[in-house]
């Protein structure tokens, strides 16, 4: 029980946050307001990648035929395997490719390259809209001359498995890519508008998917930086940096566009969903159930269990006071791998070692979910999406292991086989957007 609230009621409450969250960032809602008309004499050549995109591309294409325009549109754009197209089968004016996230592939490369030959071939009559979510970064594979896929690859799984955030991951990809860190804009003579659905703190247009349409104020010296910062990590846990890769950040030929260069001159970025709006939808949400709300911000970093402590304590102090009260935060926590075989992503580990800090604290529920309906794992459509703990997750357990060691779970980053036992995995599939993570905490007096 949560305080009189039955158990089963408070998850149904913590889900509906959570699809709150994720239902003012989905495209349907957030892009048709910002799609501009075609250019006088030109066309719009439409690029995009992301989590996002199969969704974002189906938005436009029904905002430009219902205008009577859709002549004038083409374009291409690229979402994570398993991600199914909303306008089902057929020929469409935007193609949708798929390729692999986290970590790219193949299909990745080509997808990259076939984004910047159609950006090459827009004229200066033509506008190219670049549709843009998290996730790109792996979509859009172009490694810079000498690093191969599986160089790139490598490196990518280090980094997450050493617990590089998202900002120290960025700053890497952009000076060993071809796309990334403003490329995609010098690519073009045309003009160019960016809408994005950001999923970064801070909704730093230059850490979104990388960067590719913005200038990069990070410098090769930076990504050389965050080697030497993880460098020991990953080499422990087996994975060294690929000398390919520190051969590329040691030639000058690939620094990125900086923001004095004229060519952004005509370029154009807007954030048409950001993180901070979601959780504000989910804190308005929960006040009509009576919960008084803390919003802790988007822009949450550290590590997951850590932050899970601290707000345990919170959850501890508002209880003793008898508030009844919703803690709601964003952003994006780091694990640091110690078990390799482990199974769960930063949500399930934040809700696993919330559920140890709380200890079956009465009254109080949680729910952590990556708003792309995938936490961690390698984006198939069955991966959880995170996690929720009440009262009695650390007490349940599967018919025939009895009570579950919860601290040995946690310790060997293995909190999906934990919640798959005691119950609480949220599947959810692909949200078709991301504005980041999720978290709720209820207290119920």
């Amino acid at each position: 029980m949560a305080g009189n609230t039955p158990a089963s009621a408070t998850r149904a409450r913590l889900l509906s946050l959570y699809e709150t969250a994720v239902a003012a960032a989905h495209p349907d809602v957030c892009l048709p307001p910002h799609l501009p008309a075609p250019p006088d004499q030109g066309r719009i050549v439409v690029v995009g990648a992301g989590k996002a995109a199969a969704a974002m591309a189906a938005a436009a294409e029904q905002h430009y035929r219902r205008l009577g325009v859709i002549d004038r549109i083409s374009g291409f754009t690229t979402a994570p395997h398993g991600t199914s197209d909303p306008r089902g089968a057929g020929r469409h004016v935007i193609a949708l490719a798929h390729a692999r996230h986290p970590t790219p592939d193949a299909a990745s490369v080509a997808a990259a390259g076939f984004t910047l030959s159609l950006a090459a071939a827009a004229t200066a009559d033509d506008l190219v809209l670049v549709l843009f979510s998290g996730g790109a970064s792996s979509l859009w594979a172009a490694p810079v001359e000498g690093i191969t896929l599986e160089a790139k690859t490598a490196l990518t799984r280090g980094l997450l498995k050493c617990g590089a955030d998202i900002h120290e991951m960025n700053t890497v990809r952009r000076h060993i890519s071809r796309i990334k860190g403003g490329r995609l804009r010098k690519a073009t003579a045309a003009r160019m508008l960016t809408l994005a659905i950001s999923d970064v703190p801070g909704d730093d247009p230059a850490t979104i998917g990388s960067g590719p349409t913005v200038p990069d104020a990070t410098t090769l010296a930076d990504a050389r930086a965050v080697l030497a910062k993880r460098r020991s990590r990953m080499e422990a846990l087996g994975l060294p940096i690929p000398a390919a890769v520190e051969q590329a950040l040691a030639d000058a030929a690939n620094e990125t566009p900086k923001p004095d260069d004229p060519s952004f001159a005509t370029a154009e970025y807007r954030l048409i969903a950001t993180p901070a709006a979601s959780i504000t939808a989910a804190a308005d949400f929960a006040r009509t159930w009576g919960y008084e709300v803390v919003d802790l911000g988007d822009a949450l970093t550290g590590e997951a269990r850590e932050v899970a402590r601290a707000h345990a304590e919170l959850a501890r102090a508002a209880k003793a006071a008898g508030r009844k009260l919703a803690i709601i935060s964003g952003g994006e926590l780091n694990v640091t791998v110690r078990n390799a075989k482990g199974r769960g992503g930063r949500n399930q580990e934040y809700a696993l070692a919330l559920a140890i800090a709380l200890g079956g604290l009465p009254g109080v529920a949680a729910l952590a979910a990556d708003t792309d309906g995938i936490d961690g794992g390698e984006g198939r459509a069955d991966d959880p999406a995170g996690a929720t703990i009440d009262a009695t997750t650390l007490s349940s357990g599967s018919a025939t292991s009895g009570r579950l060691d919860a601290q040995m779970f946690l310790d060997n980053n293995d909190a999906t086989a934990f919640f798959e036992a005691a119950g609480g995995l949220i599947i959810r599939g692909p949200t078709h957007t991301n504005v980041n993570d999720f978290r709720a905490i209820l207290i119920d007096p």
